[in-house]
Formats: structure tokens, C-alpha cells, sequence
């Protein structure tokens, strides 16, 4: 069984920061590419950003210039530094891994952009 762990969530204010991180198991995370996805309320869950090893980088219209994604392969995890945080960034966030062998997902981690 494969898991990723996902933490860093919680309340933050509008404009605010929050950095989320996902640990992977590392045979998984060195040959995959990392996703962060996020699924609000009533809607569907859509890619946020993702990171291939060496690193090139892909983001959603809706969030290029205030996220960046990263990943540390020396700690086998993947981190979403979200700035400028709105409303509309309220979702649950999830870690996502993907490869040859498969994708596995983590648990999600709830953020609330709220004043």
C-alpha cells in the first residue's frame, strides 16, 4: 500500500500564505511526476499544479503567480507554497503521484481561505 501524507492545511486569512507539503514513499516519488489537485464543495476536482523530476512545472490559470510548487528529492516531498490565498481557494487539497507503476492519491488536507 502505497501512502502519501499530505500536511499544512487550515485556516487562512484572504491574501494570506500556507505552505502544504506530501511526503511519498521514495521508489514511488523519484520516478514520478507530483500533483497537487483540489476539490471544492459541489464541484469536480481539478489540477493545480504539478512537478516533474528535473523539475519542470505546469500550473492552472487560476492560480499561476501566487502558487509555486516544488519538490525536495532528497525528502522524497513535494510542497504547493500558495500566496495571495482568495476566497475561491477553498477546497480540500490532495497529493497526487504519478508514474509507470500508477497513481496513488493522499488523504487531502482541508485549506479555508476565510477572514
Amino acid at each position: 500500500q502505497v501512502q502519501l501524507v499530505e500536511s499544512g492545511g487550515g485556516l487562512v486569512q484572504p491574501g494570506g500564505s500556507l505552505r502544504l507539503s506530501c511526503a511519498a514513499p521514495g521508489n514511488i516519488f523519484s520516478i514520478s511526476v507530483m500533483e497537487w489537485y483540489r476539490q471544492a464543495p459541489g464541484k469536480q476536482r481539478e489540477l493545480v499544479a504539478n512537478i516533474a523530476s528535473p523539475g519542470s512545472t505546469n500550473y492552472a490559470d487560476s492560480v499561476k503567480g501566487r502558487f509555486t510548487i516544488s519538490r525536495d528529492n532528497a525528502k522524497n516531498t513535494v510542497y504547493l507554497q500558495m500566496n495571495s490565498a482568495k476566497p475561491e481557494d477553498t477546497a480540500v487539497y490532495y497529493c497526487h503521484s504519478m508514474s509507470w507503476r500508477g497513481g496513488y492519491w493522499g488523504q487531502g488536507t482541508q485549506v479555508t481561505v476565510s477572514s
